[in-house]
């Protein structure tokens, strides 16, 4: 049975406009939804789903709350876009109450499910629709809604204006000098090799990030620069709370940044999410056929620059290391091996969980889950016992992982189940091993 204190969380993006609606209007805007946004997809997959419970113990959270039946990804499905495509739309708001609890906190879309279902069936893309059905009603959880704001509005997640954006750049590239005579980053230069595109999280609170960089680009000698300009940031929250229109305009506000740049293509800095909006879901949205420009992710990017000799080790971390396998760039991109790769070039000692690879738990995090903020973080840490289990059979003092989400999800593990470990972006590793330029 689901557990009730989950229920009874008080969220005032959902209960607030919950109390709004009527009878009529849901019931219109779902028949609405149904008949306009969803085809045969949709129906394909729910007519066969044979309810075989295969996805079921592919799921972290069915996993980590006891094998309750009610978190598998089968009866997240049946409990949701099931109910509302067999009543067209006739659903309360008790019922809606708990299909967007269910969308938005206890599955973060990671597609593991998935990978498991013998008929292939994209359980991502169904609770994708609730959310598509939530946030047309207005029901979308409080923090993650502000986060959305904050980007539709200044054109960035954390209400970072562009003076601001500079002086933080400016100052990182002083402390990359401190850290690598010469280094620099160049902003809004046309012609560029590469454009490096980050998260608003990294100018706002992990700074440190960005000065990494700029001494990992002067030490491989690469042609690079930023973007200060509307479309910097590529953190997509609308992609996960349903507004797909704000994901659009995201998503053609930062390809536009970049061809106003005329660089010759884009490095993707270490998020999973932000890469699954700029090279997958936002291009879809907006009828691309594929980005305009070609885009890499962070760690591609990496073993590029190391296995071509642009940078190399100088001497390796000691401590031993595990690996989180960001979703979205592992199951979305199989950046698996890269990933191991430039670990062992980095590590003396990496230690890999069971199950790894596009096999590995997702951190709980990702898919918008973390940003549904404080009120449902207890319930998240709940979903995610396995994940500690796993890190804790390693023995590892660091966990190390390519994404903002996973870093940020990590976290949270390792304080609520009271490990003695740390977590790092591939970057802070990178730093401290490669050959510095006489």
């Amino acid at each position: 049975m689901a557990d009730l204190a989950d229920s009874q969380v008080v969220d005032p993006g959902i209960d607030g406009a919950i109390k709004t609606l009527t009878p009529e209007a849901i019931e219109r805007v779902i028949a609405g939804a149904l008949d306009r946004e969803t085809a045969a997809r949709l129906k394909v997959y729910l007519e066969t789903c044979v309810r075989c419970g295969l996805c079921a113990s592919a799921c972290h959270t069915y996993l980590s709350r006891d094998r309750d039946p009610d978190y598998a990804p089968v009866a997240k499905v049946r409990n949701t876009i099931g109910v509302m495509v067999d009543r067209r739309g006739k659903v309360d708001g008790e019922f809606l109450r708990s299909a967007a609890r269910i969308a938005f906190t206890e599955c973060g879309t990671c597609r593991r499910c998935s990978a498991y279902c013998p008929f292939g069936i994209d359980v991502s893309y169904l609770i994708l629709t609730v959310r598509r059905i939530c946030n047309l009603l207005g029901i979308v959880p409080q923090y993650l809604q502000d986060t959305v704001n904050s980007h539709a509005v200044t054109s960035n997640q954390m209400w970072v204006q562009q003076d601001d954006l500079i002086d933080t750049l400016l100052w990182q590239e002083e402390d990359a000098q401190g850290e690598l005579p010469g280094a620099r980053i160049p902003l809004d230069r046309v012609g560029a090799e590469v454009l490096y595109s980050v998260i608003a999280p990294e100018p706002k609170i992990l700074a440190q990030l960005i000065a990494n960089m700029a001494v990992i680009m002067k030490a491989a000698d690469v042609d690079w620069t930023m973007g200060t300009s509307d479309g910097w940031d590529n953190s997509n929250m609308a992609m996960y709370s349903g507004d797909f229109e704000t994901m659009g305009r995201i998503e053609r506000r930062h390809w536009d940044a970049a061809l106003k740049l005329k660089v010759k293509r884009v490095v993707m800095g270490e998020c999973g999410h932000a890469f699954r909006g700029a090279v997958y879901d936002g291009p879809r949205w907006l009828g691309w056929r594929q980005p305009p420009l070609p885009m890499v992710h962070a760690v591609e990017f990496y073993h590029e620059l190391l296995t071509s000799g642009r940078l190399k080790i100088a001497k390796k971390i000691e401590k031993p290391v595990t690996i989180q396998d960001p979703c979205n760039i592992v199951r979305g991109r199989g950046l698996h091996h890269k990933l191991r790769e430039v670990l062992h070039m980095l590590c003396e000692d990496v230690r890999e969980v069971d199950p790894r690879f596009e096999h590995n738990y997702c951190c709980a995090a990702g898919g918008g889950v973390i940003n549904c903020g404080p009120p449902w973080k207890l319930s998240r840490m709940k979903s995610i016992r396995v994940k500690a289990e796993q890190f804790a059979a390693t023995g590892a003092h660091l966990v190390i992982t390519p994404c903002h989400n996973c870093h940020s999800g990590i976290e949270d593990i390792l304080k609520h189940y009271k490990l003695k470990m740390e977590v790092a972006f591939v970057s802070e590793l990178l730093v401290k091993a490669i050959e510095r330029p006489a």
